[in-house]
């Protein structure tokens, strides 16, 4: 009998992730799963921890680059139907892991609520940025979250408050949970003024980030006391290339790619980044994108 019995209508076999990732890239999931309703997602995870098969949550796949041979275990997504409401009650937002971003950071500065205009250009679902505590010059997600529903690995369902929770620079103690819903804790402003400055930090991403080019955001972490694209730029990396990946010409720290690239090309270059600043530098550049 198979993990899933039971289950059939949202296990799929062999599903292509390239289709689900920004980057276009990678083979298949062994299983991926759709559940509807929070029963299910429990229920996914309590049988993944007893079959013992790896699991990965699945958000709006803008972090994420999938290796050439595919994931060996389960992939599952949330979706916008099920798991994408948002309520807002006074300054409090509650939002579902699988709300677009962007959406909601447009969504609370129409509501001149403040705090979420920080995260302005930065795509991707509250549960992945919540999850890796997106953010840049601006700020971090982790800043305004005041509370959140979990799913352990046993499959059980847990309400957190600001003590459960640790956040650091791209990282928390949400990689160990799966997330349902998020409240932010924001404040209110003067609705022009937000405006104004949501746009200004939306310009400023545009500008400098390569917004019309395959990518996955920021590939690597800024090193304490460095910015990871400047110490690219500096090494002579930037137009560099291996098959359809290519160090971004405006901006060091994002790897473009072409309709014809592949996984490996990408974590060769990625290699030969590493190497070059390293030994330029004597610095260690640490992944930012989650590599499956």
């Amino acid at each position: 009998m198979k993990w899933y019995h039971g289950l059939e209508p949202i296990v799929e076999e062999n599903v292509r992730l390239a289709d689900r990732t920004w980057y276009r890239l990678g083979g298949a999931a062994r299983y991926f799963c759709t559940p509807a309703s929070l029963t299910e997602v429990c229920e996914i995870v309590k049988r993944a921890q007893d079959a013992q098969l790896p699991l990965k949550v699945l958000g709006g796949g803008a972090n994420v680059l999938v290796r050439d041979e595919g994931f060996d275990g389960i992939v599952m997504q949330l979706g916008k139907d099920d798991f994408g409401h948002v309520t807002i009650d006074h300054n409090k937002v509650r939002a579902d892991s699988a709300v677009d971003l962007p959406d909601l950071v447009r969504r609370t500065v129409n509501e001149g609520l403040a705090g979420l205009e920080r995260m302005a250009g930065i795509p991707g679902t509250v549960g992945g940025a919540v999850r890796m505590n997106a953010g840049g010059r601006y700020g971090e997600i982790g800043d305004m979250v005041a509370a959140a529903t979990v799913i352990a690995a046993d499959g059980s369902l847990h309400e957190w408050d600001r003590s459960h929770m640790q956040f650091r620079y791209r990282g928390s103690n949400f990689v160990d949970v799966i997330v349902i819903d998020v409240t932010f804790e924001l404040s209110f402003a003067n609705g022009d003024e937000l405006r104004d400055h949501y746009r200004e930090i939306w310009e400023y991403k545009k500008s400098t980030q390569p917004f019309t080019r395959n990518n996955a955001g920021c590939m690597f972490k800024n090193p304490v006391g460095h910015y990871a694209g400047q110490l690219i730029d500096r090494a002579g990396l930037k137009g560099e290339s291996c098959g359809g990946a290519t160090v971004c010409e405006q901006h060091a720290n994002f790897i473009v790619t072409d309709p014809d690239t592949r996984t490996n090309d990408i974590l060769t270059l990625v290699d030969r980044i590493q190497s070059r600043v390293r030994d330029r530098y004597g610095v260690d550049l640490e992944l930012e994108v989650d590599v499956w």
